[in-house]
């Protein structure tokens, strides 16, 4: 059986070059990298045991692909860099391996890099984690050099050798005391799990190597711990050390099986997990699938054939008849099994929410270079937000174009990169338009009277209403109070459908809002009135009105409520200010060990600009969602550039 271990992590933190040298551990080769924004599946083996590693992308822009790996992956790594500062960095995969349930290991690697002591690198990553941390090794030092590490559990010392298995060494003098208190505090974090260690603890007795070892396999299997190791991926150093952890603390497939099983709600278990996907030219939609049983080709999953099967590594070019418990596999021409979804042989389920993305931080409209190709580009969008989970795809209400919701600017290029190699489309992307409305400041009364004659029946309505403000928010209401029978009731809606027609489009060039319209009082024509003529005449005498009640431009305000990691947060308030917007404060966010949640109102203009000042000022952690508000009037020159701007655009 084939086990499955993820490599998550912000960017330069070294998870490619450490799973790189899992590959090449036992003589393998290093499997190609794989495309921008995607998962590698990299499979190596390890004495005798066959594992596949996930390796994810780093930007907190494809943190759902990462997500996604976890449905996948028996145990989680997460790798660190060994400065206390970076701790955020790692935040939201601490934060995804606890939603998800998955074991994870810390690996603290470019150890040869450190300058801080490894227990403020785990103080600072405690911050952000929900299970404790417990430190496994602790580095042995020459000076300012980082030259070996000590195992804690066996008391063991080793020193790095570069491109070479590490040397067994006798712990170092000035080593003792350090390494005494380190494994004391790791047998106290432990002894919390377990009421015999914490006996023998009490009573002073040194527990065996054997014991403890068991007592943190038990512990990762079961989720309440995450150990911290140390090491190298680049230069060789402390891997092995890494793999046998998780050789003998890992839990089996069938935990994973069942977890996503119970988190799904699922009466029966799943044959297979769709971890991952995408389009590839030539080829079409292809699947990343873990099976948990054998599968053979012959069989349906999902209801349906499960497509032509492959290995994972592109360089395997060959069909399979069957799939081993445990395998990654390739499925092409299976467009029923799309990405985020637990298969059983007769149905396709969703995968449980923590996979979700988090929410889009940057709307453009997608627009091709070459006119012809609208439909194309409308049919490939689509194909894309199938196997993307970050990617949303809609129409523009104001253009009828489409509007791609991404994660970031990053993501925006992946998916123009995407369009183009897949699907051959060059494309040119804009910012949507703010929603701007209009409103009226003040009542007006109208008269209007349409008067046509063109031969034969003409055409006569003749109206008298009265417009007026409304609170904010109101929308559009009619009434009407026409005594006698000046307007016949029959012609009064269409009267009223006028007056919404005006309301399409006012002086200022927008759509209007909160005003009330009242029918006062008109006269009609035994022979030439009509609906047509009443239609008119209300649109008309609307249009008239509104242009002579004092108009204003509104813009959309939105609230936003952006998550960041506390020690952030304080410089939210002048980044709000300088976008015009209005802090309303902050609280911690119940979803995120260490994290707050800062709440503001901003225009929807200012939208843009705050996606790129919460990646700066977060170290590009920080993301926020964000809905519609209400209305407020705007004044001045920023206004009137709006409305000449507007007036400019074509029709």
């Amino acid at each position: 059986m084939t086990r499955t271990l993820a490599v998550l992590g912000a960017s330069n933190t070294g998870k490619s070059t450490l799973v790189d040298r899992f590959c090449t551990l036992e003589g393998g080769a290093i499997q190609p990298a794989a495309a921008p924004g995607e998962a590698r599946v990299a499979g190596f083996a390890h004495l005798g045991e066959r594992w596949q590693a996930i390796d994810t992308p780093g930007s907190i822009e494809a943190l759902h692909v990462a997500k996604a790996a976890l449905l996948a992956a028996d145990v989680a790594v997460i790798c660190v860099t060994p400065d206390p500062d970076a701790a955020p960095l790692a935040a939201p995969y601490l934060h995804a391996v606890a939603a998800a349930g998955t074991p994870a290991l810390i690996f603290v690697n470019r150890i040869d890099e450190a300058t801080a002591r490894m227990r403020d690198l785990v103080a600072a990553l405690q911050d952000y984690a929900e299970h404790p941390i417990i430190l496994r090794q602790v580095p042995i030092r020459d000076g300012d050099r980082i030259t070996g590490a000590v195992d804690l559990v066996s008391e063991r010392a080793w020193s790095y050798r570069e491109g070479e298995p590490s040397k067994l060494i006798e712990l170092p003098a000035g080593m003792i005391e350090r390494e005494h208190e380190a494994r004391e505090s790791l047998l106290e974090s432990l002894s919390e799990f377990d009421d015999h260690l914490l006996e023998e603890l009490i009573e002073e007795r040194v527990p065996p190597s054997g014991e403890v070892y068991a007592l943190c396999a038990r512990a990762l299997a079961e989720n309440k711990v995450e150990e911290a190791l140390i090491g190298s991926g680049l230069h060789g150093n402390g891997v092995v050390r890494l793999l046998k952890a998780l050789r003998h603390e890992a839990p089996q497939p069938e935990a994973l099986r069942a977890r996503l099983q119970q988190q799904a709600g699922l009466t029966e278990s799943p044959a297979a997990v769709v971890f991952a996907g995408g389009y590839r030219k030539h080829m079409g939609r292809i699947a990343l699938l873990r099976a948990f049983e054998t599968l053979p080709a012959t069989r349906p999953l999902g209801g349906r054939a499960p497509g032509q099967l492959s290995p994972a590594d592109p360089r395997e070019q060959r069909h399979l008849d069957e799939v081993a418990e445990g395998e990654i596999v390739q499925a092409v021409k299976a467009d029923h099994l799309a990405p985020g979804r637990l298969v059983t042989q007769g149905a396709v389920h969703d995968a449980p929410g923590w996979t979700a993305a988090l929410p889009a931080m940057l709307h453009r409209l997608i627009a091709p270079s070459n006119e012809r190709d609208g439909v194309k580009l409308s049919g490939a969008l689509a194909t894309l937000a199938e196997s993307d989970g970050g990617l949303g795809v809609a129409q523009d209400p104001a253009t009828g174009g489409a509007l791609a919701s991404l994660q970031g600017p990053l993501h925006l290029r992946l998916v123009r990169q995407r369009l183009k190699d897949a699907f051959g489309l060059e494309v040119a992307d804009l910012d949507p338009s703010p929603a701007y409305r209009e409103t009226i400041t003040k009542s007006h009364d109208v008269a209007y009277r349409h008067k046509k004659q063109t031969g034969g029946a003409g055409q006569f309505a003749d109206v008298k209403m009265t417009i007026a403000p409304t609170g904010r928010g109101a929308g559009f209401s009619f009434a009407e109070t026409v005594k006698g029978g000046a307007v016949p009731r029959n012609y009064i809606p269409a009267v009223e459908a006028g007056a919404r027609d005006a309301m399409e489009k006012g002086p200022l060039g927008f759509p209007v809002v909160d005003v009330a319209v009242t029918l006062t009082d008109g006269q009609a024509h035994a022979v030439d009135s009509s609906d047509m003529a009443f239609r008119i005449a209300g649109r008309r005498g609307v249009g008239e009105a509104l242009e002579a009640a004092g108009p204003v431009l509104l813009q959309p305000i939105h609230r936003a409520r952006i998550h960041a990691p506390s020690i952030f947060t304080g410089g939210f308030g002048p980044i709000v200010s300088a976008l015009h917007g209005q802090p309303l404060g902050f609280e911690p966010d119940p979803e995120a060990r260490g994290w707050e949640v800062f709440e503001a109102l901003l225009p929807a203009a200012a939208l843009p600009g705050l996606a790129n000042d919460v990646r700066a000022s977060t170290q590009g952690v920080g993301w926020f969602s964000e809905s519609f508000d209400h209305y407020e009037e705007m004044h001045g020159k920023a206004a009137e550039r709006i409305v000449q701007d507007h007036a400019r655009e074509p029709a």
